[in-house]
């Protein structure tokens, strides 16, 4: 089954502070992250709240890479969304949590856009978690 597109839903735990509440930081992380995704930044978009966290979208021709920070818990939700044969949301993903320093990671994937028999599209959905190291592809 091929699908079109891999949406990585992760969450990082026992992250920076420092960095989670450093928006220039941040939306920096994410730009590179997409870039080193080999993909193409076509509009950039983050808030800071008060008195702390920090919300932003990158989106990109081949979809879109989302944060919101809880610098308070060390805590980091993302999301990469990519399709196309050329993206690889697994080097976004693997650079975002090298960078904020994450302790802990759980990564939820969602192939997204698989075409069933009876003509339509549907998902498939794994889950994982993996403690003191970065995510890596799913195993084929």
């Amino acid at each position: 089954m091929q699908a079109l597109g891999c949406h990585i839903i992760a969450e990082l735990s026992e992250c920076r502070p420092s960095v989670l509440s450093n928006m220039e930081q941040v939306k920096q992380i994410m730009i590179e992250a997409a870039e080193r995704a080999n993909t193409q930044v076509r509009a950039v978009a983050f808030h800071k709240f008060s008195p702390q966290g920090i919300s932003g979208v990158v989106v990109i021709a081949e979809s879109h890479l989302s944060i919101h920070t809880w610098p308070e818990y060390g805590y980091a939700a993302i999301d990469i969304y990519t399709c196309g044969e050329q993206a690889d949301p697994w080097k976004a993903c693997r650079y975002i949590t090298e960078q904020f320093e994450a302790g802990r990671v759980s990564v939820t994937t969602v192939d997204r856009g698989i075409k069933i028999p009876q003509g339509w599209y549907g998902h498939s959905i794994s889950s994982r978690s993996v403690e003191g190291g970065v995510p890596v592809a799913k195993s084929a």
